[in-house]
């Protein structure tokens, strides 16, 4: 890993009450707008330096072109823009983390390098979580008044259902879980501790957020692809459709474990409990055409032993079901309970890294 850094802060940034806003920018090949993007948002965020500081960090994520060479060009000539370069395409998870480690700011803003979402969207991250005291604040084209241009359709039906599908394993209270422009309070982010090495950790901010009854609040964005111009690595390649959807799936049962258990478990029971009426049914039959038993135990004996022998079926599809419907419940119940001790303990780790960091800031 490489940095291309000069003076991280101005010099009279300690008596500057200016809030410092870190932009961080992830790029994996974007060679052919790399340029005219960093430019644009420097330009835009010149126009914030009344109400803010900035520094803009640049992961370049192994591009395979000369991503990573524009755009240490381009921060040669302004002291408050770094590149950041990965060997290697690690993913948006790992570049992300890096950045986080090595952002300074007191808001971090997240923002894909093409602008899909123009660069107007950073003031109203801004003013909505300074506003709102909010740790996260999400740019949402699904929440109303949101906004989406020229997307494909596949690309666009896979996003809009994974987040319907988060919206309700997260109990619905966001419309967009996988959008990753954002903006964090970078105390609170940098508390986080983060795994996700892709695509992931977008939903991994949010639930752990959650987790410790984080503030996250939405605002409407515009997502438009009408403007982008040709890159070396066509847009459709970065997402891994099959992936993404089993991180998706993988997300959407770290919200809400019980929707993959206990809810197919108990359909599973209602279809045994159908199958097993018809089994009771066929021993009541059989049981009332038997005669000339004078013991009831031998009586009901022999009237299961007819009925199994004239719907065998119906009595091993009946147990077989009651036994998975008790097992799928007793999954989603341990998973559950798995789940509440994790929260606890992600709780509780995260109180000690958040007042560390304060500390070792109060020490400085």
């Amino acid at each position: 890993m490489q940095e291309s850094a000069q003076t991280r802060m101005p010099d009279n940034a300690s008596t500057d009450n200016r809030p410092l806003v870190s932009l961080v920018l992830p790029a994996f090949n974007e060679a052919a707008i790399i340029e005219d993007n960093l430019q644009r948002l420097a330009a835009y965020m010149q126009n914030l330096e009344k109400l803010y500081r900035w520094e803009m960090i640049v992961i370049d994520d192994g591009s395979l072109d000369n991503t990573g060479e524009l755009a240490r060009r381009f921060a040669e000539q302004r002291d408050n823009v770094h590149v950041l370069s990965h060997i290697t395409n690690f993913g948006l998870g790992q570049a992300f983390r890096f950045a986080f480690n090595n952002c300074e700011g007191d808001y971090i803003i997240t923002l894909d390098t093409d602008l899909s979402y123009a660069p107007e969207h950073i003031s109203r991250l801004l003013e909505k979580i300074r506003k709102t005291g909010a740790k996260i604040v999400i740019a949402s084209p699904y929440m109303k008044g949101g906004k989406i241009t020229n997307v494909p359709w596949p690309r666009k039906m896979m996003s809009t259902w994974a987040n319907r599908f988060l919206s309700v394993a997260s109990e619905g209270h966001l419309s967009t879980l996988t959008s990753m422009v954002r903006a964090y309070d970078a105390l609170f982010l940098r508390s986080l501790s983060l795994k996700s090495m892709g695509m992931d950790i977008m939903p991994e901010i949010i639930y752990k957020g959650m987790i410790l009854r984080a503030r996250i609040e939405e605002i409407p964005a515009h997502l438009d692809w009408s403007s982008l111009k040709a890159s070396t690595t066509p847009r459709r390649s970065s997402m891994r459709v099959f992936r993404h959807i089993l991180s998706t799936l993988f997300s959407g049962f770290l919200f809400r474990p019980f929707m993959f258990f206990v809810i197919p478990g108990l359909l599973v029971l209602l279809f045994s409990v159908y199958v097993n009426a018809w089994m009771v049914h066929h021993f009541i039959t059989q049981y009332l055409a038997l005669s000339g038993y004078s013991d009831i135990f031998t009586r009901s004996s022999a009237a299961i032993s007819a009925a199994y022998m004239q719907s065998p079926h119906t009595f091993v599809i009946g147990l077989l079901s009651l036994m998975l419907a008790i097992q799928l419940i007793s999954l989603g119940i341990l998973s559950l309970q798995s789940k509440s001790y994790f929260e606890e303990i992600f709780h509780l780790g995260s109180t000690i890294n958040r007042e560390n960091i304060r500390q070792k800031r109060t020490d400085i």
